[in-house]
């Protein structure tokens, strides 16, 4: 699939990139090979591959889901610049 230069001012404008006319030859040539490519990789057999989320086998660390007080008010407040009766204290931003 090619593209010509009206259809690289249209995708550009799309995208609300600024291109100069000058360079929408050099954009649709880029265009082509990116379709180009993807071209070649619907020509590749998948059958049977399953999909990947990583290119390592591993799976995620798993946690029961427990709902808990937190209980670590005092220790989350102590970054605080200031705290006050249990919140952040913040400065007034609205009038």
């Amino acid at each position: 699939m090619s593209i010509d230069t009206e259809t690289a001012r249209r995708v550009a404008k799309l995208a609300r990139i600024a291109v100069d006319d000058g360079d929408l030859p050099k954009l649709a040539s880029e265009l082509s090979g990116i379709l180009s490519f993807m071209e070649q990789l619907n020509e590749v057999d998948v059958e049977g591959v399953d999909p990947m989320t990583s290119v390592t086998p591993m799976r995620l660390k798993r946690r029961e889901d427990v709902v808990t007080d937190g209980g670590q008010q005092a220790a989350v407040l102590s970054n605080a610049p200031e705290a006050r009766e249990g919140f952040f204290a913040v400065p007034k931003v609205v009038e």
